[in-house]
């Protein structure tokens, strides 16, 4: 597990006093799935998104999404080649291995939607021709809240393409008056030296799946997974892809805690990053985006604090 120990205080000397965050996106990066990051504008989203890039000796790209960003302009496109007499295929900036997509919910729903089949089948089809990224793959997308000037909200569909949903916050008062006395995380950010290859990334990824569950909390994953399909304050609860989610997660945060083995509190932690965007409250219309995350979020706490753990 010292390749795990590795990435993880690569990133914290970067990203001081949120060292649950960092294990939870390395966590999504060996459990193969892709991270939202969403929050206000300036706690750090986009520094914790270029610490992961820099910590990795991987190819990096950064996507800074507007409304009138393009699919083709993050897929790639097609140019004729005239002394050739024939086209090529010039890829975009998802063609990395780590893709910072930064202010997501600043694009049309047109581009977002551009990233569905990348997120979940690792391709992209380009005038019918199917082209493989390189693995691994991890888009880290940011996000700030949907009632700020300029921005949509995700669909569903681009939001169940996330395997965790995490909120940043703010600091705690001794790390932002460190952050202010020396000027922000940007020097730190710039001693940051790669120390997992991607053959590294690779071996972690395969150990996910040998991570053991007990059945008893394999049964509490489930209890807590059919709580959300009768809570009288939701239309609708987590699907199986969400328990499948939810469990690999866990068994991926066992590893980044150097285990073998999964304990109530990694299904516990995992919870709320991998549940809550993946339920549908009975009166969405009534809140705004941001309220609406923070009731999804309380209504999965709730729904943990009142199912017995296994013991």
């Amino acid at each position: 597990m010292k390749r795990v120990d590795r990435l993880h205080d690569a990133i914290v000397g970067v990203i001081r006093g949120k060292p649950e965050i960092v294990d939870a996106v390395a966590a999504a990066l060996l459990a193969r799935g892709h991270v939202l990051l969403e929050d206000v504008p300036g706690v750090g989203k986009t520094t914790l998104a270029q610490a992961v890039a820099r910590s990795l000796e991987l190819e990096f790209q950064r996507i800074q999404f507007t409304s009138d960003t393009l699919p083709s302009d993050i897929i790639g496109i097609s140019v004729f080649r005239q002394d050739r007499g024939e086209f090529e295929f010039l890829p975009g900036p998802l063609f990395a291995n780590v893709v910072l997509a930064d202010e997501i919910n600043r694009a049309a729903p047109r581009t977002q939607s551009a990233l569905l089949e990348a997120m979940s089948e690792h391709t992209v089809t380009v005038d019918r021709t199917r082209y493989r990224l390189k693995e691994p793959f991890l888009v880290m997308a940011t996000q700030n809240p949907v009632e700020a000037t300029g921005t949509y909200p995700l669909p569903e569909s681009q939001l169940d393409r996330f395997l965790m949903r995490l909120s940043m916050g703010y600091p705690n008062r001794g790390e932002e008056i460190g952050l202010i006395r020396s000027g922000g995380a940007e020097p730190l950010l710039k001693r940051l030296e790669p120390v997992l290859t991607a053959a590294d990334v690779l071996a972690l990824q395969s150990e996910v799946r040998e991570v053991h569950v007990a059945d008893a909390l394999e049964d509490y994953l489930f209890d807590v997974v059919a709580r959300t399909r009768d809570h009288r304050g939701l239309a609708l609860g987590v699907s199986t892809r969400g328990a499948i989610a939810w469990h690999r997660s866990a068994q991926a945060l066992a590893l980044v805690r150097g285990r073998e083995f999964v304990l109530p509190d990694d299904l516990q932690e995992t919870a709320e990053p991998v549940l809550a965007h993946r339920i549908l409250l009975a009166d969405p219309a009534l809140v705004d985006g941001w309220e609406r995350s923070r009731r999804e979020r309380a209504i999965i706490r709730e729904i943990l604090d009142s199912t017995p753990v296994p013991r």
